[in-house]
């Protein structure tokens, strides 16, 4: 599994700098990072279609529950743009996709590691495997860990391999995008951040 990370310009400062709260001294912009973990053995240009649940599973402390609002909305329109545009094809969950895509808003109050084996691990408490049509289904992915650092949340964005879900008997992460950073709950920066995730991405295409 390989992390890619962007960062805005101003993010040097908070590496570099040495008050408790340097992020304070950022602009909203400036804060923002953007995180893409794929697995590297997948050619994503053999898949085609691809299924986005319709609303957005919020994660804080352990607990879960499914919500849509505009910012919400905004982020699966997004994907829905970028994905277009790399050439996949939308259809119904119950159409047979080859990737499900899942949008989750993810609320932390501490600094540390994000273990994806852990985190995928419990993940049935956020998107129940069921959704996609694979009851008894885990969801895997191979060992990859994050670093946050945040108190206002992150927006994670899954991409999960439905094609070869039958014959692995298991649902495996595909790709992962983290936004973190202030302002992201915010309906016009949505768009800027799917599409920051989709810049990193050049991978991420279906052969025409």
């Amino acid at each position: 599994m390989k992390t890619i990370y962007s960062l805005t310009a101003g993010i040097i400062i908070l590496l570099a700098g040495c008050t408790k709260e340097p992020l304070n001294h950022l602009t909203a912009e400036e804060s923002r990072i953007y995180t893409v973990s794929y697995d590297s053995s997948i050619n994503f240009s053999t898949f085609k279609t691809y299924s986005i649940a319709d609303s957005v599973a919020v994660i804080s402390d352990g607990s879960s529950a499914k919500q849509l609002n505009d910012a919400d909305q905004a982020y699966i329109d997004a994907v829905k743009k970028y994905m277009q545009q790399r050439g996949y094809t939308l259809v119904n969950k119950d159409q047979t996709p080859e990737i499900g895509i899942n949008i989750n808003r993810i609320y932390h109050t501490a600094t540390g590691v994000i273990d994806y084996t852990d985190y995928y691990g419990g993940y049935g408490g956020y998107w129940d495997p069921y959704y996609w049509g694979y009851s008894g289904y885990g969801y895997y992915v191979p060992y990859v860990y994050g670093v946050y650092q945040v108190s206002e949340g992150l927006i994670s964005i899954d991409m999960l391999d439905l094609k070869d879900a039958g014959t692995k008997g298991k649902i495996s992460l595909m790709w992962n995008g983290l936004v973190r950073g202030s302002d992201i709950f915010n309906t016009a920066n949505a768009d800027a951040a799917v599409q920051n995730l989709f810049n990193q991405s050049a991978f991420l295409q279906t052969a025409q």
